[in-house]
């Protein structure tokens, strides 16, 4: 069963199999969600906002993707159309984009712990992009999201655990509750 909407330059689809919070036990979910990033300023609202065109040009793209089954999740990263060669840290965040770069809050943790802000206990997507611009990252987690609680992807100009916030792309992340 799919459930999908296209509202603006956002693409969503989830697949699922009924449940719903983290425990996804025997259940599995697919969300796909591509934008075009635009400054917070730009006439036509995007889920994908640009802070530093420099380094996120308007009209660069990404893509996320996230599936799972069990316990088992992935979250992939695609963009194009940035800066060639240039090392980028993202980051899983736990709330929806805004105007503001701090709008996205934190980055999201499996366990709730800022001395554990680490690949290990978040999501973490850094990537470095080739000479077209275009960079991909995956990770693979044996936990999933909590439901609510990761909200979007937050480029950031270095590669880690921090640095300059200068895009984000809200996501609706799975797991999917049953579809209607």
């Amino acid at each position: 069963m799919v459930a999908g909407m296209v509202t603006g330059a956002l693409a969503a689809a989830v697949l699922a199999a009924g449940g719903g919070g983290a425990d996804v036990t025997g259940q599995s979910y697919w969300v796909r969600a591509v934008a075009t990033f635009s400054p917070p300023t730009a006439f036509m609202a995007s889920p994908a906002i640009t802070y530093d065109m420099k380094l996120v040009p308007a009209a660069s793209s990404i893509e996320v993707e996230q599936s799972g089954s069990g316990s088992v999740m992935t979250v992939g990263l695609s963009v194009k159309g940035l800066v060639p060669g240039h090392a980028y840290g993202a980051h899983v965040h736990q709330k929806p984009c805004g105007a503001d770069p701090a709008a996205a809050g934190g980055h999201y943790q499996h366990v709730v712990d800022p001395a554990r802000a680490n690949a290990g206990n978040e999501v973490w997507l850094d990537f470095t992009t080739d000479a077209t611009g275009k960079g991909t990252a995956t990770v693979r987690k044996a936990w999933g999201l909590r439901s609510g609680e990761a909200r979007s992807v937050v480029i950031h100009d270095v590669p880690g655990g921090a640095g300059a916030r200068v895009a984000c792309f809200t996501v609706p992340f799975g797991p999917a509750g049953p579809l209607r």
